[in-house]
């Protein structure tokens, strides 16, 4: 986390990837989890999502997810959606727009689930039903990683907000360069 207040948006957005890149190595980290609003078509939908790993140079974010949820069903429909970050130790929020990719299958999922295949995370992909089936009791879990599947959120616009004493900033990094804008 930066020392002192930044002033220029290259040193911005720098930091903005530097403490992606920390959120998805450190559980505590505030980003790590992060809210995710897609569209079912005909509502908005958002749900926390844990941010898993980073590509930064696609500068592309990867989640977990089971292929059977409502958010997979939503992104393989409508691609587009919404990542909001808050970090309270820095005062910012990242409201960063996404393009979204269900991978069921290929080295990015397989890889993925040799890591995570032998810890209890594993088990909310094991399991015969769907989430947010209706059940009577908890389930055994059993299975494979069949429904095991990798969220590619790849980034398209970054707004970050400041919330500060001295006054709040904002600025967009997207395809049409570094600017501020009015908070």
């Amino acid at each position: 986390m930066p020392e002192a207040r930044l002033e220029q948006l290259t040193e911005i957005e720098t930091v903005v990837w530097a403490e992606l890149c920390a959120a998805v190595r450190d559980k505590g980290h505030p980003w790590r989890v992060g809210v995710l609003a897609t569209v079912d078509g005909e509502r908005a939908d958002a749900r926390s999502v844990v941010l898993r790993d980073l590509d930064a140079t696609t500068r592309t974010l990867l989640v977990y997810t089971d292929a059977r949820s409502a958010k997979a069903q939503q992104v393989e429909r409508h691609p587009q959606g919404t990542l909001v970050l808050w970090s309270d130790p820095l005062g910012w929020q990242l409201r960063l727009r996404v393009h979204l990719a269900l991978q069921t299958s290929g080295l990015t999922v397989s890889s993925r689930w040799a890591q995570l295949k032998m810890t209890p995370a594993a088990h909310d992909y094991l399991s015969p039903l769907p989430p947010g089936s209706a059940i009577e009791h908890p389930l055994p879990q059993r299975g494979s990683r069949a429904h095991f599947a990798v969220l590619a959120a790849e980034v398209q616009a970054v707004d970050w907000l400041e919330l500060h004493a001295d006054g709040h900033r904002r600025a967009l990094f997207d395809n049409r360069g570094r600017r501020w804008v009015t908070p």
